[in-house]
C-alpha cells in the first residue's frame, strides 16, 4: 500500500474526520488552522485559519456543514465554531454561520446532534453541553453531581445517534441520552480514561487511558494500567481486557462492522485487534475473553 502524504500543517495534528463517503477529510492543528483534503489526491482544497489551535472537527450529517473547536490560547476564549462546507471548494469560504463561546477551559470534543439540530461539546471544565445550532442557545447541561468531576477526554456517538458515551480523568466513562442529556450508565476502571467507543454490533463498550507516562515506568505494560478494558454496556460489567502497550492508549474505534478495533497509544504504536468466533459468542456464555484477543 503506497500511502499519500499531505503536507500542509506546520505543527502537530489534533484530529481528523473523513466526511460519509470518504471523498474529503478535515484536520485540526496546533498551527491554529483547519484544513479540508482531496482523499483520493491528496490535494489541500481549503484552510481555515483562526486565532487559536483548532482543537476537534467533526462533519454533519450530509457533510455540508462542520464544527471545528479552538482552544482558550493568548487571551482568546476557546470557541466551537460552525462552517459551511462548499461542494466547490472555489466556493469555500472561511466565515462562521455559528460561533459558541462562554465555556471555561478547552473544548477536547464538539459533536453534532441528531439531524443536525444541535452540538454537544465536552472538555476541561467536565460538563456537557448540548446547543441548538440555529441560535447558539445552551439547551441543556450535565448534573454537576451525576457528571464527570475531572475533565472529559473523549466522546464517541452510538450508530444509531441515540446515545453517546464519555471519557474523563476521573477514572470513569458515563453513557448519555443524546436529547435529554439523562444519564443511562457509568463505568468505573481503576486509570484516567483517555478514549472510549461504542460497538456497531454488540452491547458493548471499550475504555482506555492509562496513567501519564512521566509517571510511570515504560519497562513493565501493566505498570500503569495500560489496557483496553471492555465492559457490557447494560450490565456495566467488565468483561475482559486487551494487553499490549507500553503506554497510556489515547485513542481507541471499532471497525464499523464491529468484528474489530483498532488502539493507540503514548508509545507510537497502532494496536489492529481482530475478533475471533469466541467473542460474538460472549453474549450467551457470559465468559470473559481477554486471552481471545491478548
Amino acid at each position: 500500500m503506497r500511502p499519500i502524504l499531505m503536507k500542509g500543517h506546520e505543527r502537530p495534528l489534533t484530529f481528523l474526520r473523513y466526511n460519509r463517503d470518504s471523498t474529503r477529510l478535515i484536520t485540526g492543528s496546533a498551527d491554529q488552522t483547519a484544513k479540508l483534503w482531496d482523499v483520493q489526491t491528496g490535494a489541500e482544497l481549503f484552510t481555515f485559519r483562526f486565532d487559536a489551535p483548532a482543537r476537534s472537527v467533526e462533519f454533519a450529517i450530509g457533510d455540508g456543514l462542520a464544527v471545528i473547536t479552538t482552544d482558550n490560547f493568548m487571551g482568546n476564549v476557546p470557541t466551537a465554531q460552525v462552517k459551511r462546507i462548499a461542494d466547490d471548494p472555489d466556493d469555500q469560504s472561511e466565515e462562521s454561520l455559528l460561533v459558541i463561546s462562554g465555556i471555561k477551559g478547552r473544548i477536547n470534543r464538539a459533536v453534532w446532534g441528531p439531524l443536525n439540530r444541535t452540538i454537544i461539546t465536552a472538555g476541561e471544565d467536565a460538563t456537557i453541553r448540548i446547543w441548538d445550532t440555529e441560535t447558539g442557545t445552551c439547551l441543556m447541561q450535565s448534573d454537576n453531581e451525576q457528571g464527570h468531576q475531572k475533565t472529559i477526554t473523549s466522546l464517541s456517538k452510538s450508530a444509531d445517534w441515540s446515545h453517546f458515551l464519555t471519557g474523563s480523568l476521573d477514572k470513569s466513562a458515563k453513557l448519555w441520552d443524546t436529547r435529554t442529556l439523562t444519564l443511562i450508565k457509568t463505568y468505573v476502571t481503576e486509570r484516567p480514561v483517555n478514549a472510549v467507543d461504542i460497538s456497531p454490533l454488540l452491547d458493548h463498550v471499550v475504555i482506555g487511558g492509562g496513567q501519564d507516562a512521566m509517571n510511570v515506568t515504560m519497562t513493565d505494560r501493566r505498570a500503569g494500567k495500560f489496557e483496553a478494558k471492555f465492559f457490557h454496556k447494560i450490565l456495566q460489567e467488565e468483561i475482559g481486557g486487551v494487553k499490549g502497550h507500553f503506554g497510556p492508549i489515547n485513542a481507541l474505534a471499532f471497525n464499523p462492522d464491529g468484528r474489530s478495533f483498532s488502539s493507540g497509544g503514548e508509545d507510537g504504536y497502532v494496536r489492529l485487534h481482530h475478533f475471533d468466533s469466541d467473542y460474538f459468542n460472549i453474549k450467551q456464555s457470559r465468559a470473559p475473553y481477554t486471552a481471545i484477543l491478548a
